[in-house]
């Protein structure tokens, strides 16, 4: 990414939008909520050709799309219609110290300003609706560069917005090319949003803190399974599967490394394998992930690992059928890369403890799942774990949830892109004290006065301070003295 600091990408647009985001902030937030419930009431009219988008940019069945997607989107609507005024409202400040005795404090959560949102393909609709409705409630204009590989979902979302009759200028679609993307990061903007792969973020990210421009980063997983001595083996199996398959492994959350103890790991095995064996090509979005996914399997084979079912390669340039790896070892780099297709490693462990510092070594901390039948067993193994996300006793589908958070750790980003927390990171916090009357102390010259002497101020301080209570009683009258003072 070349900067050219005398030109900026876009200006003309960025222009007009910053004109419409000063008079979209100064609305009150449910006056913008207004539009997030017009767009969640258009849904029930638009989804079918939201739908039939996606089925034309990644293959994937409508059927998968409402549930996987849509839901989402009418959620996360109706999540900010319902919270947004409250996350969003002034807190008054408590608990004043004594020598800021008198003064009042506000913190005002006031928007981000400009926010470009470099968007994702894997779930065109979801991903990228959230993260435009949460910068539009928190007071932003959006710049959304869609991702080239779904152009018709990009296409028809942007049709969606347009139909709630936003503010001119507030919501601005770039052309879903890698160029515009390059250009979006020189932008005049004041926020970025960027959902893809963890070494496009890590650039962005530079490039970025050259002009000092903060961001939010969804990127890469690799993410592991763990599944306790104590779990519903078939359950656990199952749902390693789902997390692996579902939308073709193209999920940043997906299963990919599945840690079972020793005693289970056959009976895990035996529930994998006729679905491995039964398994048809998936629909990929990208020709390359296959080949990646094959440079992966190639070196796990290599150093000893086996492949379950038919080993038959039924896979074309946009089509893989789903792997799955067994007797794998942590340092095989099918355990520490990132991959966008649906193969997932199965490694056996004798101690938990040796299976939590084996996935540490992976760099990618996004999602994380437990299967117990003891759920404090699991929210105690959780507290070891860094990952952004743990489900228990399920995988993916729980992290939809609108109210929670969602983001990862190390090379997986930072910030969030849900909730209370993704509506808040597209604000910034502003303090707002107002000190009473004409009293300050504070300007005096030190030594001009008794309020700014040592002995006053020690008093002060053992008053507020000091750990015991006799201490802090003669700070008090120190402090009583000093003003009984002033009065004669």
């Amino acid at each position: 990414m070349e900067m050219n600091p005398t030109v900026k990408p876009f200006a003309a647009l960025t222009e007009r939008s910053r004109l419409a985001q000063q008079k979209w902030a100064a609305r009150p937030v449910s006056e913008r909520l207004t539009y997030i419930r017009r767009l969640r009431d258009l849904l029930l009219a638009e989804y079918p050709h939201l739908c039939a988008a996606v089925e034309k940019d990644l293959g994937r069945d409508p059927v998968q799309t409402l549930p996987g997607e849509i839901f989402g989107i009418a959620a996360a609507a109706k999540f900010l219609e319902k919270r947004a005024v409250r996350i969003l409202r002034p807190r008054k400040v408590s608990g004043t110290p004594i020598w800021l005795f008198g003064q009042k404090n506000v913190v005002h959560r006031r928007p981000r300003g400009l926010v470009g949102i470099i968007g994702t393909w894997n779930y065109p609709l979801y991903l990228n609706a959230v993260q435009i409705m949460q910068a539009l409630t928190a007071g932003n204009a959006v710049l959304w560069k869609p991702s080239e590989v779904a152009p018709h979902s990009a296409a028809a979302l942007a049709e969606w917005i347009e139909k709630a009759n936003l503010p001119e200028g507030l919501f601005v679609k770039l052309p879903a090319t890698r160029e515009a993307g390059i250009q979006l990061a020189d932008a005049d903007l004041d926020h970025v949003v960027f959902t893809g792969h963890a070494a496009t973020g890590r650039k962005l990210a530079a490039h970025l803190g050259e002009r000092l421009i903060s961001s939010t980063l969804e990127l890469s997983g690799c993410d592991a399974q763990f599944v306790l001595d104590d779990a519903d083996v078939e359950l656990a199996a199952k749902a390693a599967w789902f997390g692996c398959t579902l939308n073709s492994g193209q999920t940043c959350i997906a299963v990919r490394r599945a840690f079972v103890p020793r005693p289970k790991y056959l009976e895990f095995l035996q529930v994998l394998e006729p679905l491995a064996a039964a398994a048809q090509p998936l629909p990929l979005a990208m020709a390359n992930q296959a080949a990646r996914a094959e440079e992966l399997i190639a070196d796990a084979l290599a150093k000893g690992a086996r492949r379950l079912g038919d080993a038959t390669v039924l896979s074309g340039d946009k089509r893989y059928r789903p792997v799955v790896l067994a007797d794998v070892r942590p340092e095989m780099a099918v355990c520490h890369q990132d991959s966008f297709a649906p193969i997932m490693a199965v490694l056996p462990y004798d101690r938990l403890e040796d299976a939590i510092a084996a996935s540490q070594q992976c760099e990618y901390e996004l999602g994380v799942s437990v299967f117990t039948s003891d759920p404090k067993r699991a929210a105690a193994l959780a507290e070891q774990l860094h990952a952004g996300m743990c489900t228990i006793n399920d995988v993916i589908a729980p992290t939809a949830h609108p109210a929670t958070p969602f983001g990862g750790r190390r090379a997986s980003g930072w910030g969030s892109t849900q909730g209370e927390e993704g509506l808040l990171e597209l604000t910034v916090p502003q303090v707002v004290t107002v000190v009473p009357g004409k009293f300050r102390p504070h300007y005096l010259t030190p030594g001009s006065s008794p309020l700014m002497s040592l002995k006053f101020f020690e008093s002060m301080y053992r008053m507020a301070y000091a750990p015991r209570w006799t201490q802090r009683v003669g700070g008090f009258f120190g402090v009583l003295a000093t003003a009984i003072g002033l009065r004669k």
